[in-house]
């Protein structure tokens, strides 16, 4: 439960970091390790900030832990770049379970804009090699909604969601 505004500070303090996180890997396709680490970090001060107990500490870690399982495998078939496991498990860190999947599905849509956009860029601009897609833009996108829709402004979430 929300209820401080140092846990409000630290939940745009996030929004933030994903701004960062997007603008970096847009520029130079890289998701800064400090970066992710620094997310990562910060969840322990969000939890006590927001009075999570022991249990849903633990529901964190274990989200972050599968997430890790499931997206370095991904990582090890090439279909993501370090710098996105990374941000996606450190995010796993800060969001509810439920609103986790929420994230994904954000991101799984915007990631597919993009990725046709880019695609579509690059074939008119008839580039020889394959486009490489900053797909931080995507879980930024993902983080940002979830953000909004769950921490800060619920009720809009509840109606948006249906």
């Amino acid at each position: 439960m929300l209820g401080s505004s140092f846990s409000y500070g630290l939940l745009i303090a996030l929004a933030i970091a994903l701004l960062v996180a997007a603008y970096t890997d847009i520029r130079r396709r890289q998701i800064d390790n400090w970066l992710n680490a620094g997310i990562a970090l910060a969840a322990p001060l969000f939890w006590w900030a927001s009075h999570m107990g022991l249990a849903e500490i633990g529901w964190q870690l274990a989200l972050a832990a599968g997430a890790f399982v499931v997206l370095a495998g991904l990582f090890a078939l090439g279909a993501m770049g370090g710098g996105d496991v990374k941000l996606l498990v450190a995010l796993a860190l800060w969001i509810k379970p439920v609103w986790f999947a929420q994230l994904l599905m954000v991101m799984a849509v915007s990631g597919g804009v993009l990725t046709v956009a880019l695609a579509a860029w690059h074939v008119a601009r008839r580039h020889p090699r394959k486009p490489s897609i900053p797909y931080g833009i995507a879980i930024a996108l993902g983080g940002l909604w979830v953000i909004a829709s769950g921490y800060l402004f619920p009720a809009a979430g509840t109606v948006l969601a249906g």
